[in-house]
């Protein structure tokens, strides 16, 4: 959780050399954050950033537009921005210290992606894919670099922390990983944590399908919600960062999808 120890630094900001700019895929809480991500680009090769991609509308993934945008970057992401309104006071300004949200401000996406976008950056292929339904939120993107087998999957997938189903979908969530699974990619990059193999994709997916199938089942039979809440605990998962605040509501949350499909 983002907070004055972190000050936002918790999720995944990425960055694909490709040749002549750099693409950079989720721009990060702030434009402090963003600036000194930029400076670490530029000691491995200088080069301006082209392109950033914003996976989603959480703000821990793009408030680090305004300092890509003043470089002269495109943003592109989902038109779920479109019907985001700019707040007087983030999430993210909210929780950090002031000192570090200096200088950030809510720049949204200027080119929007509908289902698809494919184009290139110097003969490299960048295939934008929108999931297309909700799954960790409204709407959520990935991205594939073929020459790079690679995927960057945004808050799809989670490592070493657990997901928040907060402003989600159970079944459009395990849908959207199912298509990840089935890609043939070497790596796969989430939003949060560390590892980048294909089977960073497990994490998240065995989570949520067997809280999904937990919850089902006590469904089936008549429990209620509370019971349900109560009786879920997973406890394989309890040592998972996260646990304590965020699987009690992941319950709650997959009770009452799966109670309005049944009626």
């Amino acid at each position: 959780v983002m907070d004055k120890r972190n000050n936002g630094n918790m999720s995944n900001s990425c960055f694909v050399n490709m040749g002549t700019s750099y693409l950079v895929i989720d721009s990060g809480p702030t434009f402090q954050y963003a600036a000194q991500a930029y400076e670490k680009m530029k000691k491995i090769k200088n080069l301006p950033v082209s392109y950033v991609i914003n996976s989603h509308v959480h703000d821990d993934h793009w408030l680090g537009n305004g300092f890509y945008k003043a470089q002269g970057a495109q943003i592109i992401g989902l038109a779920t921005f479109q019907e985001l309104p700019k707040e007087e006071m983030t999430r993210m300004q909210r929780r950090i210290s002031a000192e570090a949200y200096k200088g950030t401000t809510q720049v949204y996406p200027t080119l929007f992606v509908a289902k698809e976008k494919i184009f290139t950056i110097n003969g490299k292929q960048v295939d934008i894919k929108s999931v297309n339904h909700k799954a960790h939120t409204a709407n959520d993107l990935f991205v594939y670099i073929p020459s790079e087998n690679i995927v960057f999957a945004g808050d799809l997938v989670f490592n070493e922390r657990l997901p928040s189903l907060r402003d989600g979908n159970i079944d459009g969530w395990i849908a959207a990983l199912e298509k990840l699974k089935k890609m043939d990619v070497k790596y796969v990059v989430g939003g949060h944590g560390d590892v980048v193999d294909k089977a960073a994709i497990l994490f998240t997916y065995n989570y949520l399908t067997q809280l999904r199938d937990a919850v089902k089942k006590r469904l089936d039979v008549g429990e209620d919600i509370g019971d349900v809440v109560n009786e879920v605990v997973m406890p394989e998962y309890k040592n998972i960062p996260f646990y304590d605040s965020i699987h009690r509501q992941n319950v709650e949350s997959v009770y009452r999808t799966l109670e309005w499909e049944d009626e």
